[in-house]
């Protein structure tokens, strides 16, 4: 989890200051991050080759309490559910967007044939 709160970071410091709140303490930092990521949606996205060049297919979007194990252990996650590839996790809070953090897993792909997810 230490990963992911690193990528909030700087967002959840930026919402300090949407507040007029310039300094923070380390437990206002923490209790805005724990309601800001239970707030949270995660899109997984694949790099696919297309047309000479690459594009991101969208693959699933999960909810702050569907993603345990995708927090837990990413690649081993994106492995057991997609298969080999470069994989994309970009993290949203409503409308704004968070972070993104790239992943690549070795063997087999079982996304190609996956149909991808509208944005």
């Amino acid at each position: 989890m230490e990963w992911v709160r690193s990528l909030y970071e700087p967002y959840v410091r930026r919402t300090f200051k949407w507040d007029n709140h310039h300094d923070c303490t380390p437990l206002e930092c923490q209790q805005r991050f724990e309601r800001i990521f239970s707030e949270t949606i995660v899109t997984v996205l694949v790099q696919e080759p297309w047309h000479g060049t690459v594009r991101f297919k969208g693959l699933a979007r999960y909810y702050a309490d569907e993603i345990g194990m995708l927090i837990a252990d990413p690649t081993a996650y994106l492995m057991v559910h997609f298969g080999g590839g470069k994989f994309k996790l970009n993290f949203h809070h409503g409308w704004n967007f968070v972070a993104t953090i790239n992943f690549k897993t070795q063997g087999e792909s079982k996304w190609e044939d996956m149909p991808g997810i509208d944005f």
